[in-house]
């Protein structure tokens, strides 16, 4: 059938579905069922009311979506306030930073000077970045382009996050790769799956080494601009930051700015794992050209669809939990170059999600449906991008309708429950004596860790305070625990990672050192406090 296009005053743009029948699509042999009364037709309406629905459960200001379907779009737009200061609506124009879902483009980026001939998946990152050192010898001999990209390289979760995040950073792009052989492995080279961010920002370096230009310059001129992309790897135009989304929180139960991840004019170190910003007008032109093995809507091709599918090949095994298996009826799941890829219902799934503090992005492609959707939003809770992407998704797979909004409230109230069970029945949840065991003045002086620098404790009356020399936002008031222990309460409410930090003694007595945890056993994975290891250097 034609398509049908529809014009909603909030500004979504959406179609009646043709069958799924696309020259676009991989050819299998389990053609993808049309649409049928088992689930309801993907409307206006219904897109709609989900996205109002989920905004408003997930303290979520606003949130665009889009769909391309056989080779077309049939949905760009959005519901809800990129400012909820001035009112302002999101549209499809507006701007927002895409966090994780750039690390498709670090790896396109690399797949595009693979087909320039330029350098190889399996070639030595030594090669291009001489001084890259792991903290063995023989893996740092070993470790290849591809390593970089599929979470695969011995450190833990999140290793070195801290040199990222809260931002702005302090630490340069060669001190991060300088850093790297101070972080410990917790497995041995490429037998663990461990999500890391600073081995992307390693690769956005080599391609840059290999292409004699920067991460930046390299996926706009090579990537974003022959697509005709309204997004930016660098600066963005003082001219379009009346068009980006403020980034929020929900912060001591008050919907809150999130000043540190504003959408400013300047590039970030960690751009190459999560810096882009774009729109979801530009997002819909680069699911179309993945599903279309490279080649732009504009018909410019960008790489090859030869190594789309090597963008696409599982490299790394993940798990599977028994909510997937039992929602999805998942049985594998993996991570490609830049991609997570599962099975869901029979269907090949490729996707990618990002998450920063005030921005949340998913990135969801079928190639067998010739199906992309993009999610993103301006709030800090998963739960709406969640839900808005499992309507959409389930629809086109035929699956029975299902109020997803409400399914992801009671999957966040019921984690909510266990982890508060976990909580209370841990050593951490005692209150502590609101003393310690030294004068104060005894833990005062400069601590050092190798990879993250140094920080200042100094006495405020009954209380000491923390200052990091590299990481500005790392400002903090420690209050006497118990023992040697501290507790550190950040000055940036938003920076929701209180921590303990316990002091070491020596033989005679001394404070020596000092190690830091969360105080939420739960709390974001990407302030790795449990890789520092401080000595105190002087008084």
């Amino acid at each position: 059938m034609r398509l049908k296009i529809a014009v909603l005053a909030s500004g979504l743009l959406i179609t009646a579905f043709s069958p799924p029948n696309s020259a676009h699509a991989q050819s299998h042999s389990n053609p993808a069922p049309a649409l049928t009364a088992a689930s309801p037709a993907l409307s206006p309406a219904l897109i709609e009311s989900t996205a109002q629905n989920a905004i408003a459960a997930f303290d979520t200001p606003g949130m665009v979506a889009g769909i391309v379907h056989n080779g077309q779009v049939i949905y760009s737009g959005g519901v809800g306030q990129r400012d909820i200061v001035s009112g302002a609506p999101v549209n499809a124009q507006t701007l927002f930073r895409i966090a994780s879902t750039t690390k498709a483009f670090t790896s396109a980026a690399l797949a595009i000077l693979v087909d320039d001939g330029v350098l190889d998946w399996d070639d030595k990152v030594i090669d291009y970045l001489p001084g890259f050192q792991m903290s063995d010898p023989w893996v740092t001999q070993e470790f290849t382009i591809r390593d970089l990209l599929t979470h695969r390289s011995g450190l833990g979760l999140g290793a070195g996050d801290l040199m990222l995040w809260p931002e702005p950073s302090g630490f340069s792009r060669a001190e991060l790769i300088h850093n790297l052989r101070y972080l410990k492995p917790v497995s041995s080279f490429r037998s663990a799956y461990a999500y890391d961010n600073l081995l992307y920002i390693v690769a956005g370096e080599v391609a840059a080494a290999a292409a004699d230009t920067s991460w930046e310059n390299l996926v706009q001129t090579r990537i974003l601009d022959p697509l005709e992309m309204q997004c930016y790897a660098g600066d963005v135009p003082r001219s379009k930051r009346n068009q980006t989304a403020i980034p929020y929180g929900l912060i001591d139960k008050k919907m809150t700015e999130v000043t540190r991840n504003r959408i400013e004019n300047a590039s970030n170190i960690s751009a190459a794992a999560g810096g882009l910003v774009c729109n979801v007008d530009g997002m819909n032109r680069w699911m179309l050209t993945q599903l279309a093995g490279g080649v732009g809507p504009n018909g410019y091709r960008i790489f090859s669809e030869k190594q789309r599918d090597e963008m696409w090949t599982s490299q790394t095994i993940l798990s599977v939990s028994d909510l997937e298996h039992k929602l999805d009826r998942t049985h594998f799941k993996t991570y490609a170059l830049g991609w997570r890829k599962e099975d869901m219902h029979g269907y090949e799934v490729i996707s990618h999600t990002g998450t920063l503090s005030g921005f949340q992005a998913y990135v969801t492609l079928v190639p067998e449906l010739d199906l992309g959707v993009i999610i993103l939003n301006n709030g800090s809770n998963s739960g709406a991008r969640n839900a808005l992407m499992q309507t959409v998704v389930k629809i086109y797979m035929n699956q029975p309708s299902v109020d997803w909004v409400k399914f992801n409230v009671d999957e966040q109230a019921k984690r909510k429950a266990e982890q508060k069970t976990q909580h209370e029945a841990s050593n951490d949840n005692h209150q502590g004596t609101g003393t310690v065991s030294q004068p104060i003045e005894n833990y005062v002086g400069v601590y050092e860790d190798p990879w993250f620098g140094k920080v200042d404790i100094i006495q405020s009356g009954a209380a000491l305070r923390f200052s990091s020399r590299e990481m500005i936002k790392m400002v903090g008031t420690m209050t006497p625990f118990d023992l040697n222990t501290f507790k550190v309460m950040w000055d940036d409410r938003e920076f929701r990672a209180d921590a303990y930090m316990q002091f070491e003694t020596d033989g005679d007595g001394r404070v020596s050192g000092a190690t830091i945890r969360h105080i939420d056993p739960d709390g974001d994975w990407s302030f790795d406090f449990q890789d520092l290891n401080f000595t105190r250097v002087s008084n």
